[in-house]
């Protein structure tokens, strides 16, 4: 069984706004990666939040078991991943990691990811990430194997760290998804990107 783990926990500086609420297709962008983690192979998820957690839960329905609060969420992105995989039960398998300003993401990339690291031979890969023209993106599935090294990464690297110290372990998977490498994390970038779609 694997975790869907969305990260939204910063303090959207640059976009002016929280991130999770920016709207996409007529819905906050957390409420499409929400949908997105409905998967089969999907037992458990978590959202954490930090910086604007009231606001983001007062508009987005989320159950009560889903809501992780990073009271830490200042330092940075690793805190988030962090508080996320501590909330975890002991029995999944691994973590699919969404970013919250990476929004612009398909059910089939999620399934091709999952797929790919729930069908992979024995020993699974530790990584799974997609990677769009030569440049690797997002959403990113952890093994339960690196937890540890997780926890324990330097903040000034964060999850980066892992991925580098697992060269061989890293499984890519080559996708025609732009959205995976796409950061949208200001309103310019909003704009220019989906446009008409707000």
């Amino acid at each position: 069984m694997l975790a869907a783990v969305i990260l939204s926990g910063g303090a959207s500086l640059r976009m002016g706004s929280p991130k999770a609420l920016v709207p996409y297709q007529g819905r906050p962008f957390l409420e499409h990666l929400l949908d997105l983690t409905r998967h089969p192979k999907i037992g458990v998820r978590r959202v954490v939040l930090g910086a604007h957690a009231d606001s983001i839960a007062d508009a987005v329905r989320l159950a009560a078991d889903e809501v992780v609060i990073n009271d830490d969420w200042e330092k940075g992105q690793l805190s988030s991943i962090q508080a996320g995989i501590r909330s975890l039960p002991a029995a999944t398998d691994g973590m699919i990691l969404f970013l919250i300003d990476h929004p612009l993401i398909s059910a089939d990339l999620v399934n091709d990811l999952v797929e790919r690291f729930c069908s992979t031979q024995m020993p699974r890969p530790r990584i799974v990430l997609p990677v769009y023209q030569g440049k690797r993106g997002h959403p990113v599935i952890f093994s339960a194997a690196v937890y540890g090294e997780l926890l324990a990464a330097p903040m000034e690297q964060g999850a980066r760290s892992v991925v580098w110290a697992h060269g061989e372990e890293v499984a890519e998977m080559v996708t025609s998804e732009q959205g995976c490498v796409l950061n949208l994390n200001d309103p310019g970038t909003v704009q220019r990107v989906l446009g008409p779609s707000l």
